[in-house]
């Protein structure tokens, strides 16, 4: 086996020796780095929102007409015998609840909360991948 390790080494010395360093091109390191460039600029995804602009409006302009619709309507909800009959299953429903105040101060708290820390939260975002 020693034998055919020094072989090797031999062969390898040779064939290092017979051959040349070959050197990169003079312009070598900015073809590369233009191609690194082209690279990244792929990569960088363009911002498209969730819900777009179009969307938003209708939803809008949906609800203004909705509350609208309610406001000028000249049915009286409390006289209608069905909304009557909706308003006793409902309060039939809610009779038996009776919730702590600490359960009624996390209802008004922790929403709040979650509005202020979305806001916190997207402007620290915003600040840490800034381009």
């Amino acid at each position: 086996m020693k034998e055919n390790d020094k072989e090797i080494e031999n062969l390898i010395e040779k064939i290092m020796s017979e051959t040349t360093l070959e050197s990169p091109s003079f312009d070598f390191t900015s073809k590369i780095m233009s191609q690194v460039f082209v690279a990244e600029k792929s990569k960088i995804k363009v911002y498209k929102p969730l819900i777009s602009t179009t969307t938003w409006i209708f939803i809008g302009i949906s609800l203004i007409a909705l509350t609208a619709y309610a406001f000028y309507s000249n049915n009286d909800i409390s006289n209608s015998e069905t909304a009557q009959v909706y308003l006793d299953k409902a309060s039939a429903l809610f009779s038996g609840i009776h919730p702590s105040t600490n359960v009624l101060y996390a209802l008004l708290i922790v929403p709040f909360m979650v509005l202020v820390q979305i806001g916190v939260l997207k402007n620290y975002f915003d600040k840490k991948y800034e381009l």
